[in-house]
């Protein structure tokens, strides 16, 4: 496959970790010790079901409308696509950029539940693992290991509010794509490998079959349902949405221009 060889993966995890925080905000990380600072909380279910209170509140009041006017299914999906992206880009950017898998249980990670952002995010040390040879090797153990792990769990959560498995794979294809999009932009030199190792993602279990990608153009097969928070049921689609019969926005670009 040609893509251009990482920068050396040997690096110090504090160096790694500094690298990526500085791509931008879905991608920052902060080290938890064997107890995190005082405001970090887990990723647990009740404190997962109070944003999604939070975000179908937000909603509503983004279209003028009272808080019961949006489906808490449609609040759920968009608060699940928010944090599937804040989870997935840190590991792609260590994958690319380090030939290195960034990997965790969804009881480790701890975050700082605001909304109106990308969520703060800290992972215990020694998530970082040891570099590996070849985006194949990379593309399974991630796929294995986090998408089927952690992203997995973080699903089954918002699926008890009544969003399906198929929705909330997509919103997990498009948090890649996402990722890549905005890795591509911050480091338009390692467009060709991002592109492939997203791919290699993209194609294996278990986001297998959630997503296409004619012409290098991404698009999902679901939609996160968030043009059902507009008033009447009528807001706008995602680019890369299903619904949508337009020509998608989510390539991930040759280069930064």
């Amino acid at each position: 496959m040609n893509a251009p060889v990482p920068p050396p993966g040997d690096a110090e995890p504090t160096a790694v970790i500094s690298a990526i925080t500085a791509l931008g905000a879905f991608f920052a990380l902060e080290e938890t010790g064997a107890a995190p600072p005082a405001g970090w909380q887990p990723m647990s279910a009740a404190l997962l079901g109070d944003r999604v209170t939070g975000v179908r509140q937000w909603l509503a009041a983004a279209g003028g409308q009272p808080a019961g006017a949006v489906e808490p299914r449609v609040a759920a999906s968009v608060a699940h696509l928010g944090l599937a992206a804040r989870l997935v880009s840190p590991a792609l950017a260590a994958a690319v950029l380090f030939g290195r898998p960034l990997l965790f249980a969804l009881h480790e990670v701890r975050w700082q539940p605001v909304l109106g952002g990308p969520v703060p995010l800290a992972l215990p040390a020694g998530a970082l693992g040891a570099p590996l040879a070849g985006l194949e090797a990379l593309a399974g153990l991630l796929a294995a290991r986090l998408l089927a792990g952690p992203l997995e769990e973080l699903a089954a959560v918002f699926g008890t509010f009544g969003v399906s498995r198929h929705i909330l794979r997509g919103n997990t294809a498009s948090a890649v794509n996402g990722a890549a999009v905005s890795l591509v932009r911050a480091r338009p030199e390692l467009a060709v490998r991002t592109r492939a190792f997203t791919g290699l993602l993209l194609d294996r279990p278990p986001l297998a079959g959630e997503s296409t990608a004619e012409e290098g153009v991404f698009r999902r097969r679901s939609c996160c349902l968030i043009y059902r928070a507009g008033p009447g049921g009528k807001g706008a689609l995602c680019g890369d949405c299903a619904l949508d019969l337009r020509p998608a926005t989510g390539r991930v670009p040759d280069s930064a221009s």
